[in-house]
């Protein structure tokens, strides 16, 4: 604190120098000595203290003191205004008439600065000060944690420092200090704040706001937590669903959604947000919602919000609700017979747009292409009378010139992608009556007939029988009723005599009309014969094949007779029933090689037709037959004529060429009176228990051939005859397949065995050899048979003697050396091949035995011990055969 005294300017400088020196000793070297009086001063004024550190929240007092009358002590704050007693904060306050007390209470760093005491007595006056530095430690005023910031954003991250003197921030992040000067990202604001600029998620976590006082030295500092949010992304699983209405079923719509903090999601439709419910369904974090029993105004955009502490994300996703085709309207139309047109309409709805046909009586009448709203489109039917016209979800039938047999139940159908509906519509035809039915009705006297007058009418028609323009039945006719049904008059005739037969008359009638149809009742005669076509015999039985009667009299035929004898004896009959494929006739029981007449006639319920001309035949002889195992053919004598079972067959077996096939042939026995149908073939091995598949061969046929048979095995081979009683005995054969050739079978069936084309093949080898070894003997004294002579013999075979010296001329007379010419050759030097270039050595070669009066050791020590071949050059042309020995 600083001390400013005043004295009176006509005091000595003497006196001034010895106040002054002892109040700043009094004060002490750090305290600063009040003014000295002036001389002409009456008032000094002193301030104790005369200076104050003083720390904030702190309180102080400072003493004015006056030397000399003072009437009044004043105190003035540091920016010259007086301090007032009601102050508050800092109080003055007279002690007596020569001091003056200044208090401050809690001080503040705006407490700081000069204060000054004046004292006064009329003009006199006299002043001291005091300087008040006031100190305060470093404070975080306003430091929150966690800050919490946009992705994208420009962070401020506060932190609010206080301290006197005005402490100096630096920021640090994750250990190290933020130097800005290398990040323009980065920026220290003027407050102590500091700025990120584009924030990023990667800028998240703990961030060090650190204060100094140089001044102090103090320090302190603060972690802030920085939390960077980032703006929820949002994704639809599918931004178009489909859904089928009114089917009582369900549909998902879903989005899957990210960000930081985790994003809450809602759906709203039509600005609406949509809650659990009993139409929707959500799952716990909201991306799933589930509409409930969809139905067709369900459909729309549905609006999937993600939402967090970022903000929010939007995505939109449409729902399509297709609903199944369905007939709205339907119209019953009643016509008359004969109108121009009549129609019917059909209504449908749908979503995709439903086409719609129709139907009739198995008849399918429908729209060509999609009807158009320019052009609708249409159909008719060949004849023109039914045309089919629709128009958006609207079709109609026209029936044009309406007929009786119009009227019905159609189908209309209304068909989508999503499936079809059907329903019934009428129309009602009204005509007069109409009379079906056959019109000539055939019986015989005494035979009753019914006689149909079937009638369609709408409405219905009564009917009413005439005889001769007379009412029938009558109360005088017993032989004619009369029975009905709703839609058929029966006329129920007895004919007693020829006068019952002729014309009757149906008549219907009902509000449209009447319509009259005269009916026929016509004697019944017999029927024609049939004809005879073929015949074909057997042992004890023949087929009849015959056409049915021109004729059958009016009547159904219901039975055939056929009749049959030997010449000259009475006629033997059978009826036979008739069928509508009735066409062959069998007669059984009949004697083998005899001659038979046969004839037919038909029969109808009025009688027996005349008979067709007889037709002679012969049966077949009995035939013998026995088993391949029976030593004698039994004979078979046919005592009975009744239908049996056929006899064995007769079998034979021919081995194949391949050796493992056999054509097994039978020769067919009595047939049993019956024709024979198939013939059933089964074979095996007779070492196994199985058989092989059944082979079943027609009726004409007469031999089987079982291939791919095992070799050198015994089989069984059973074949019976089957006609219409039954099957026959079983004819049997054995047989053993033929042993495997070793070779394969030459073209004539035959071949040699291995073993004597190896026999073959050596015989041909020695031959070569022994022909070789000749040529070699002969040629160049040399081979198997030149051993032999020289080493049994003591000589040279015939004429090599007389060679040696014809070649030994014609060396000597060719060259004037007298000498032979021998050429010596070190194994390492190339020997000629048979296969190499033209040799450039003569084609002949010395025999194996040496000159005489030489033995080999002597050759050899003439050729420096070198192994060598010697060879003598001929006088002759050389020759390239390439046949050389060595010696």
């Amino acid at each position: 604190m600083e001390v400013l005294v005043e004295h009176p300017p006509e005091t000595p400088a003497a006196t001034r120098r010895l106040v002054y020196r002892r109040r700043h000793t009094a004060l002490g070297p750090k305290s600063y000595p009040p003014t000295p009086p002036s001389p002409r001063a009456a008032i000094q004024v002193q301030v104790t203290p005369t200076h104050r550190e003083i720390s904030v929240g702190e309180s102080k007092f400072f003493l004015c003191e006056v030397v000399g009358d003072a009437k009044d002590i004043d105190w003035f704050a540091p920016n010259g205004e007086k301090i007032l007693p009601n102050n508050p904060n800092i109080q003055v306050s007279r002690n007596d008439e020569t001091t003056s007390t200044l208090t401050i209470y809690h001080a503040d760093v705006d407490h700081a600065g000069i204060y000054k005491c004046v004292a006064k007595n009329g003009d006199k006056e006299a002043q001291a000060t005091v300087q008040v530095k006031i100190f305060q430690k470093i404070t975080f005023k306003n430091v929150p944690s966690p800050q919490e910031f946009n992705e994208g954003d420009d962070a401020d991250i506060i932190c609010d420092v206080v301290g006197s003197p005005v402490p100096f921030i630096l920021w640090k992040h994750k250990g190290a200090r933020i130097q800005v000067n290398k990040d323009v990202r980065y920026n220290v604001m003027e407050n102590g704040h500091l700025l990120i600029r584009g924030i990023k998620k990667t800028d998240e976590g703990a961030y060090n706001c650190e204060a100094r006082v140089m001044e102090t030295g103090e320090i302190n500092f603060k972690i802030i937590n920085v939390v960077v949010n980032v703006l929820p992304t949002i994704r639809a699983r599918q931004t178009e669903v489909n859904a089928t209405a009114d089917t009582g079923g369900s549909t998902l719509l879903a989005c899957d959604a990210d960000g930081f903090p985790e994003p809450t999601v809602t759906w709203t439709y039509n600005n609406v947000i949509l809650e659990s419910g009993d139409k929707y369904s959500l799952n716990e974090d909201g991306s799933e919602l589930v509409i409930k029993d969809v139905i067709k105004v369900d459909e729309g955009d549905y609006t999937c919000i993600a939402r967090n502490k970022a903000g929010e994300m939007t995505q939109e996703v449409s729902l399509n609700v297709f609903v199944q085709a369905k007939i709205t309207y339907l119209n019953n139309q009643t016509a008359t017979e004969f109108d121009e047109e009549v129609t019917l309409t059909c209504e449908a709805s749908g979503d995709p747009t439903p086409s719609i046909s129709w139907s009739f009586q198995n008849r399918m009448f429908s729209e060509g292409e999609q009807a158009s709203w320019t052009r609708p489109d249409q159909y008719e039917s060949h004849d023109r009378n039914i045309v089919v016209r629709s128009h958006a979800r609207v079709s109609s039938l026209l029936l044009k010139n309406v007929d009786f047999t119009y009227a019905g139940q159609y189908l209309c159908t209304a068909s989508n992608s999503i499936g079809q509906d059907n329903q019934p519509v009428y129309l009602e035809v009204r005509y007069a009556p109409k009379i079906m039915g056959v019109v000539t009705v055939y019986t015989w006297e005494g035979n009753p007939a019914n006689i149909s007058c079937e009638v369609e009418a709408h409405p219905g028609a009564s009917v009413t029988w005439f005889r001769d323009g007379l009412q029938v039945p009558s109360d005088n006719t017993t032989n004619v009723k009369r029975y009905s049904t709703p839609s058929i008059s029966y006329l129920e005739v007895f004919p007693e005599s020829h006068s019952d037969f002729g014309s009757y008359n149906c008549t219907a009638t009902n509000v449209m009309g009447i319509e009259s149809k005269e009916f026929l009742l016509i004697q019944a005669e017999v029927p024609s014969s049939p004809e005879i076509q073929r015949l074909e015999p057997f042992s004890s039985s023949a087929v009849v094949e015959f056409d049915e009667p021109d004729s059958s009299g009016g009547v159904p035929i219901i039975k055939y007779r056929v009749e049959w004898r030997l010449d000259g004896q009475d006629w033997t009959g059978k009826e036979y029933d008739a069928t509508e494929d009735l066409t062959k006739i069998t007669i059984v029981g009949l004697m083998p090689n005899t001659i038979y007449e046969v004839k037919m006639s038909a029969i109808n319920g009025k009688g027996e037709g005349e008979s067709s001309a007889a037709v002679k035949f012969k049966t077949g002889p009995i035939r013998l037959s026995y088993t391949p195992s029976s030593e004698a053919p039994p004979l078979i004598v046919t005592t009975s004529m009744a239908l049996r079972e056929p006899s064995a067959p007769k079998l034979e077996a021919m081995v194949q060429n391949q050796g493992n096939a056999l054509k097994v042939n039978w020769i067919k026995q009595d047939d049993g009176g019956s024709p024979i149908k198939h013939y059933l073939v089964r074979y095996k091995a007779k070492h196994v228990s199985d058989w092989k598949p059944e082979i079943r061969m027609p009726r004409g046929s007469d031999y089987v051939v079982l291939s791919e048979l095992d070799w050198n095995t015994e089989y069984e081979v059973r074949i019976v005859a089957v006609n219409q009683k039954g099957k026959s005995e079983a004819g049997v054969l054995s047989f053993r397949t033929a042993t495997e050739p070793t070779t394969v079978p030459g073209a004539s069936g035959s071949g040699l065995s291995t073993g004597a084309i190896v026999g073959i093949l050596i015989v041909v080898f020695f031959v070569l050899l022994v022909a070789v070894d000749l040529t070699c003997f002969f040629l160049n004294k040399c081979g198997l048979l030149m051993c032999i002579a020289v080493n049994f013999c003591g000589k040279s075979g015939p004429g090599a003697k007389s060679k040696d010296i014809e070649e030994g001329k014609a060396a000597f007379t060719k060259d004037e050396s007298k000498e032979p010419i021998v050429e010596v050759r070190t194994e390492e030097e190339p020997t000629q091949n048979q296969e190499g270039v033209v040799a450039t050595e003569p084609n002949e070669t010395t025999p194996l035995t040496e000159p005489d009066g030489k033995t080999k050791d002597d050759v050899k020590t003439e050729a420096n011990n070198t192994a060598a071949e010697v060879k003598t050059v001929p006088n002759e042309a050389p020759q390239t055969n390439g046949n050389e020995s060595k010696a």
